[in-house]
């Protein structure tokens, strides 16, 4: 907890290893099979834990007292909040998955502009020490291919350039196709400044007795984020917690696809995000839209992650999608990284009239 409010941005890091070409339990299942001690040390690294656990047939999803981790075969998702170290938790988990003989092939990064970057611990305060820190940490083989960006460029005159978006990959290889056949496009949505009436569903009812589970499922309906993944699609599995006394954590799977939302509720830092991995573009921006209708936000930032070129032909698809909802896009800008594909990011903002009106 930072001493003039929670940070809601998250920090995101994304492993993607090499699963053995022949057969066997590692092949099959790789980091799934980390014991549950291996992943309590990684977590204990980032100073989190976990507070729920969900899987099915491609993947396991873990709600974590500060955000998310998702572990594939051959990946892992890890996605914190607050003052977590979360980069102090990449020796730990390639140290783990060297147990199994996984051989590290990728690494990204990114996160948005903190709210407090003055209570972060190291390395996370600056950018150009997270990404020495991750220089240090990983293989050298990875750093043949390794890029840094805060984008929009610091040059840049947009209206939109007060909100940066972080980036770091590293690669063994230029080529940026999957190892594991996981999803290809990745969508991280940042959201302040919520609608008032929206962040205060996500408060627990004094003397509520019920699980977490219980209040968060409740919340989901009552908000209708639930609508940002198909709850009525037999193949989706959704993990809703609520924490007291405010907050709340959502993880999705359907197949190899997941969506995550979180949410801190608290005025002066009010903070929603949403997340999602599929291999299907016009999914992906339907989930955006539903997301930021939902929570009818001031300022939004859109970052979109892909294994091709086609991220930055994005651009124009996603503003159409939000500027129905009141948004003026003032910031986009699309780098291409080694590894790990094109990355845009965009920044939207409503008119200070119209949400002064909504609250």
């Amino acid at each position: 907890m930072a001493s003039c409010g929670f940070e809601g941005f998250e920090k995101r890091l994304e492993l993607v290893f090499e699963l053995p070409a022949s057969g066997g339990e590692v092949a099959r299942h790789g980091l799934r099979l980390l014991p549950a001690e291996a992943l309590r040390e990684v977590l204990d690294a980032a100073q989190c834990a976990v507070v729920s656990a969900a899987g099915n047939a491609a993947a396991d999803a873990y709600v974590l007292s500060e955000s998310s981790m998702f572990v594939y075969p051959g990946r892992v998702v890890l996605k914190t909040c607050g003052t977590t170290p979360l980069l102090r938790a990449v020796p730990v988990l390639l140290r783990a998955a060297a147990a199994l003989r996984l051989r590290l092939r990728s690494c990204r990064y990114s996160r948005g502009e903190y709210l407090f970057p003055e209570a972060q611990p190291f390395p996370h305060a600056h950018f150009a020490d997270e990404v020495a820190y991750l220089d240090a940490a990983l293989p050298r083989e990875l750093l043949r291919f390794r890029r840094s960006a805060v984008m929009p460029s610091s040059s840049s005159s947009s209206p939109g350039a007060s909100h940066r978006w972080h980036v770091y990959s590293a690669s063994s290889s230029a080529s940026s196709s999957d190892a594991d056949g996981a999803a290809r496009l990745t969508a991280e949505v940042c959201m302040t400044e919520l609608d008032r009436g929206m962040a205060a569903r996500f408060y627990q009812r004094p003397g509520d007795g019920r699980t977490s589970h219980a209040i968060g499922d409740e919340m989901t309906a009552a908000s209708g984020i639930g609508g940002v993944v198909d709850e009525n699609d037999p193949r989706s599995l959704v993990c809703a917690y609520a924490f007291a006394p405010c907050g709340y954590s959502m993880n999705a799977l359907d197949g190899a696809r997941y969506a995550t939302v979180h949410v801190t509720p608290e005025d002066g830092h009010c903070y929603a995000s949403f997340e999602c991995a599929t291999d299907d573009a016009a999914a992906a921006l339907a989930a955006i839209r539903r997301a930021v209708a939902a929570f009818r936000p001031a300022t939004v930032s859109v970052s979109i992650s892909h294994t091709s070129s086609a991220a930055s032909s994005l651009c124009t698809p996603v503003a159409e999608a939000l500027e129905p909802l009141g948004l003026a896009c003032h910031c986009r800008a699309a780098e291409v990284f080694p590894g790990a594909g094109t990355v845009t990011y965009q920044t939207f903002t409503a008119p200070a009239t119209k949400h002064e009106h909504d609250n």
